[in-house]
């Protein structure tokens, strides 16, 4: 069995060098028709037909320029700045040229009259002319080519190809600032000798290895002799008797002819090996006679023998299926002894995870910086970086030159999966602000808004700050709420009281007869009624004062003895409330610019509310203090009840601190006292601890104007009336 297949494979080796063999022979022999090809593009013939193919689109530009060397119509100038520079500089050399009206008359001084009559005559004196004719109107109505050294075939060619170029360069755009010919002919000529000087200088009789690189002769045979050798890879072993790809040579990694087909490419094996043919064919090889057919021989052997050897192991792919990437990868093996060998493999291991952890902490940043961006800072620097790194990544991709279209490929998918993953988190991003807006459009305040949302955090924060604005804002409107509904019970008992004891007692004066019980009552229902009076004032001035439309009149005041004033007054009563107050004032005027009537009111009702609430036989301070822009009073008591009241809404309208309402007072003393302090852009705060009451009242020292400045100083305020003073009450 082993001999048979031994036997079985040196007949299969045999055939396959007597196949490659036979393809190099072919090659080489299509070297005679390779140099017959090489003749033609050397031809002179040939090149002064290719050169007078190419000139086309500078007889019709040279047309326009000629017309306007005569007529003057465009400066000379700018025909220089816009066409000076044309290949119709260099054709005009070797040709003569004219330019003729309608009666054959030339129009250019530089034509002689014998070059004139040559170039108008119909007899071939020429080996090319060719003839422009314009109307009256400035277009190009024909072309006419002849020539001795041009058959009819060639003359039409040329003419159907000016046409077309002419019609490019017309209606193209190239001519768009110089005058149109009118109602000429412009006519061209070459002889033989200029014709042929013409075509070497622009077709020199000479060939290169460019010309044979792109000659079909040589490329598309040695495409064809490439397809047949690659057939005979994976044909072959369909023939067990021939079959050979199971020796060693064949049984390599994937990896290996992979990379040799890449290496293959990338060198351009057309390129090399048609610089050997070339130099064969130019007798330019070191090598002559049999030592050269060997070398050439050779070189297409190892060309068709390794592309051969490539796709003979890649067969196997086909053959053992999945076994073949298991077996035959080098990569996962290399990969593997990595990840789990020791000692070398280890340190190499370790190398590459902090290569490979490091790249993708970079990219990671970068991605988190991109997802991140902040529009109210400078974005420029994030932008550069997101050009600088798309810039390598095209230059690396330019590196490939032919190849760089499939690395252009993979980047346009890496790419299409970056950004599907960067909308995807935006996206998700995007719902998550969105959720949140939805909440707080649905009214649901308390639900906290969290999560990253990436571009969005910024607007997450502003929607944070919006829903602790509305929270306050509906926090606030249902204490409103609770305080009318207060203000609605409140006022209704305060004011039922003494009504209804005014009632009352007005029904008994109808009945009584005893005039001393009738003085009696009548002493009551007045008492009632300025109690009724007092309630009804406060809460009309609460209104105005909520509503800002209270009147200020401002006057030089010393605030010092408006305060003694007002301790003064209410002289009885804090000896009836059994209270001793411990003043502290400066010794010195203060004299500020203020309401005399709305600061008396506040102290005012201070001073009464202390003799109301304060414990008997305790002392109070009332105590003043200027600073450098505004003066401090701070008043302090003991209350003779538990402190026991939201202090933040004690000064609110019809509030206080007994929840009996037992005591005189309407509950808007505190806050006709704030709602003054505030008028005058100052402040009334009421702090409590454990039993000691605090009102602070902060005034700021408001310029007075001229007027004000010179008028004379305030020193007493017209006492309030006495029950005025009653309504405020603090716990």
């Amino acid at each position: 069995m082993d001999t048979r297949s031994k036997n079985s494979r040196k007949l299969g080796v045999i055939i396959t060098v007597l196949f490659l063999g036979l393809c190099s022979i072919l090659m080489m022999n299509n070297y005679g028709t390779i140099r017959k090809v090489l003749e033609e593009e050397t031809d002179q013939s040939s090149r002064q037909m290719e050169t007078l193919l190419t000139i086309g689109d500078d007889l019709v530009e040279g047309s326009y320029i000629l017309y306007n060397e005569y007529s003057g119509e465009t400066e000379l100038s700018d025909i220089l700045y816009e066409y000076g520079q044309r290949d119709f500089d260099l054709t005009r050399r070797f040709m003569e040229y004219g330019v003729f009206d309608s009666e054959g008359k030339s129009l250019l001084e530089e034509t002689t009259e014998l070059e004139s009559t040559r170039l108008q005559r119909s007899e071939q004196y020429y080996a090319f002319r060719a003839e422009y004719e314009f109307s009256e109107e400035g277009e190009l109505v024909g072309i006419q080519v002849e020539g001795k050294s041009l058959t009819a075939q060639k003359a039409y060619d040329l003419e159907s190809t000016y046409l077309q170029e002419a019609e490019n360069v017309l209606y193209g755009g190239g001519l768009t600032s110089i005058s149109e010919p009118s109602g000429v002919k412009v006519i061209y000529g070459m002889s033989s000798d200029s014709l042929a000087s013409y075509a070497e200088t622009v077709y020199p009789e000479t060939t290169d290895i460019y010309t044979l690189y792109t000659s079909a002769a040589f490329r598309d045979f040695f495409e064809i002799m490439i397809l047949v050798v690659i057939a005979a890879a994976l044909l072959l072993p369909c023939v067990k008797r021939l079959d050979i790809s199971e020796m060693k040579a064949f049984r390599v990694p994937f990896e290996i002819p992979v990379i040799v087909l890449f290496l293959l490419m990338a060198c351009d094996i057309f390129w090399m090996a048609g610089r050997v043919v070339y130099s064969t064919l130019e007798g330019s090889l070191s090598a002559q006679g049999f030592i050269q057919v060997i070398f050439n021989f050779a070189m297409w052997m190892c060309i068709f023998g390794v592309i051969f050897w490539a796709f003979t192991s890649l067969r196997a792919i086909v053959r053992m299926k999945g076994a073949y990437w298991r077996e035959r990868m080098l990569i996962p093996k290399v990969i593997r002894q990595i990840r789990y060998g020791d000692g070398n493999a280890k340190k190499v291991r370790d190398g590459i995870g902090n290569l490979f952890r490091k790249v993708k902490r970079f990219f990671t940043d970068q991605y988190d910086a991109l997802l991140h961006l902040d529009f109210k800072d400078k974005t420029n620097r994030t932008i550069l970086r997101i050009v600088v790194i798309n810039f390598v990544i095209l230059a690396i991709v330019c590196l490939f030159w032919f190849y760089g279209m499939f690395a252009l490929i993979i980047y346009s998918v890496l790419l299409f999966l970056f950004l599907r993953r960067f909308t995807r988190d935006l996206q998700e991003k995007y719902s998550l602000l969105l959720k949140s807006t939805n909440e707080l459009a649905e009214g649901h305040l308390d639900t906290p808004i969290e999560g990253d949302m990436g571009l969005f955090n910024p607007i997450r924060e502003e929607l944070k700050k919006i829903q602790k604005g509305f929270k306050k804002a509906v926090e606030e409107e249902v204490k409103n709420e609770r305080m009318k509904t207060e203000l609605v019970t409140n006022v209704s008992h305060d004011l039922r009281t003494p009504l209804t004891a005014i009632i009352t007692y007005t029904d008994l004066l109808k009945n009584e007869k005893d005039e001393e019980k009738r003085s009696e009552y009548i002493e009551v229902l007045e008492k009632k009624s300025l109690r009724l009076k007092v309630l009804i004032e406060d809460l009309f001035e609460i209104s105005k004062a909520a509503s800002k439309s209270v009147k200020m009149n401002y006057m030089k005041v010393d605030i010092v003895d408006l305060l003694k004033q007002v301790g003064l007054e209410n002289d009885r009563r804090i000896k009836e409330a059994n209270l001793e107050f411990r003043w502290k004032l400066p010794d010195h005027k203060i004299v500020m610019y203020l309401d005399s009537q709305k600061t008396y009111r506040i102290f005012e009702n201070l001073i009464v509310n202390i003799t109301k609430y304060a414990m008997g036989h305790t002392r109070a301070y009332i105590e003043m203090t200027e600073e450098e822009k505004c003066v401090h009073i701070s008043m302090k008591n003991v209350s003779s009840a538990e402190l026991d009241f939201n202090v933040d809404e004690i000064t609110d309208r019809f509030v206080r601190g007994d929840a009996s309402r037992n005591t005189e007072g309407s509950g808007l003393g505190l806050a006709i006292a704030k709602s003054f302090a505030e008028l005058q852009h100052g402040t009334l705060k009421i702090t409590t601890e454990a039993d000691l009451f605090k009102a602070d009242i902060i005034l700021p020292k408001l310029e007075m104007p001229d007027e004000a400045a010179q008028e004379p100083e305030v020193q007493n305020v017209p006492p309030q009336p006495e029950e005025s003073g009653s309504a405020a009450v603090h716990s």
